[in-house]
């Protein structure tokens, strides 16, 4: 479906349903959350949005189900997406652990809009051609279409997914989040237009006359040295500068002061080198990666990522501090390219999906990441979610990643008035 083109591109993001919005005769209800927000929504807008997406708290649980009925009654979109969220990002604000929903609507001159739920029984075989994953997609590759994906954690392969679309779709961008609030199978919501899912992932391509930029966060910061991958079996390390792999981590452990020791003891990880061209590495040049676990017979350590001969890695420590000054730097760096070389409009609106240990239980203050995003891209409408995992881009390549936040930038190809 294509939107209409003699409009400009807008959105909105909105959040609504909290505590304290409740009517003096009780909890505000789903249906009035949603008929309050609709309204606004359209006032802000000028019109009814093309795409909708919600997020919406575990304290609606009970309406899911009628939950796109309510969309389509007030705002009728071409397209509507959204999931279950332990936490919501929406309008400038960060809510955890509370009831509420938030609410984001967008006007889309001349882009296509394809929504699609797969559930795992149907992700093709690795060795299945590109035409596979377009059938499961529904849209050509050649349209280089960009994919927001909500997948629930329970039931759903993502890295395989990914890895699939990576293939099929490798000039496309792939960002998003794996529905949260649940705690068990079976429990999450996925929406799509008119549909309420329990399992799989549900999707929105997004081609034409849009351009999503990706920013992503992963708040941790190197230490010691780059080194060389000797030997390695799968995701065990063996060697690194042809020395036992747990050899060279006491090395680099001892160089710490005192306060990165105690630090590495519970936020020690691996980053591996997306760019092996380059020589002088910097924030968001690496894939960081958990250390799973330690062979001290084999002088190993097994790491949470396939890892190759030859490769560059480097130790990495995350805390609140590191976190934050790698999530402004990845936001300043965006700024600074689009200054200098993005072609097209500047960014109309966002969505973010950030780790649910991120937020207060990070950063010990509320809506941090939404206040460091305004301060580098402005009053941009802002809406997301805290995930069971985040998804988005490392050097060209799609990862599902913990600890992080997940931002993708919409704007227009061309300004409307050279539409």
């Amino acid at each position: 479906m294509i939107s209409k083109t003699e409009k400009a591109m807008k959105w909105s993001s909105l959040i609504g349903g909290r505590a304290e919005e409740a009517k003096p005769s009780g909890k505000q209800s789903a249906k009035q959350c949603i008929d309050e927000m609709s309204e606004q929504l359209r006032q802000e807008l000028g019109q009814e949005p093309d795409l909708v997406i919600a997020f919406v708290s575990q304290h609606y649980a009970r309406n899911y189900e009628k939950i796109p009925g309510y969309i389509k009654d007030k705002l009728n979109p071409e397209a509507f997406i959204g999931c279950s969220a332990g936490g919501l990002i929406g309008a400038g604000e960060e809510v955890e652990h509370e009831r509420g929903i938030v609410l984001a609507g967008a006007v889309l001159p001349g882009v296509n809009l394809h929504g699609f739920h797969v559930f795992n029984e149907q992700l093709p075989d690795g060795d299945a051609p590109p035409s596979e994953w377009e059938k499961i997609v529904g849209v050509k590759s050649s349209l280089e279409p960009s994919f927001v994906l909500l997948p629930d954690p329970f039931s759903f392969r993502i890295e395989t997914m990914v890895q699939g679309l990576d293939y099929a779709y490798a000039a496309s961008v792939k960002v998003g989040g794996l529905a949260s609030g649940a705690n068990e199978p079976g429990k999450n919501a996925l929406f799509l237009n008119e549909g309420v899912y329990s399992e799989g992932m549900v999707a929105l391509a997004v081609s034409g006359n849009i351009i999503v930029d990706t920013v992503v966060a992963q708040g941790c910061r190197p230490i010691g040295k780059p080194l060389t991958v000797t030997s390695c079996q799968g995701n065990i390390l063996l060697e690194l500068d042809e020395e036992p792999a747990i050899k060279m981590l006491k090395r680099v452990l001892e160089d710490l002061a005192p306060k990165d020791q105690e630090l590495a003891r519970n936020s020690l990880f691996l980053g591996v080198v997306m760019d092996e061209f380059k020589t002088d590495f910097k924030c968001g040049d690496f894939l960081i990666r958990n250390l799973v676990g330690l062979v001290p017979e084999a002088g190993a350590i097994v790491v949470g990522e396939l890892l190759r001969q030859g490769r560059t890695v480097q130790f990495h420590l995350r805390d609140a501090a590191t976190s934050s000054d790698d999530l402004r730097a990845m936001l300043k760096n965006y700024c600074d390219r689009s200054k200098l070389s993005a072609p097209g409009a500047p960014a109309q609106g966002a969505l973010l999906f950030s780790c649910l240990g991120r937020g207060k239980y990070l950063y010990g203050t509320k809506n941090h990441d939404s206040d460091s995003f305004r301060e580098y891209l402005g009053e941009i409408p802002l809406a997301g979610f805290f995930s069971n995992g985040e998804i988005g881009p490392v050097g060209g390549t799609t990862f599902l990643h913990g600890y992080t936040s997940s931002f993708g930038l919409i704007r227009a190809k061309e300004s409307a008035g050279s539409l």
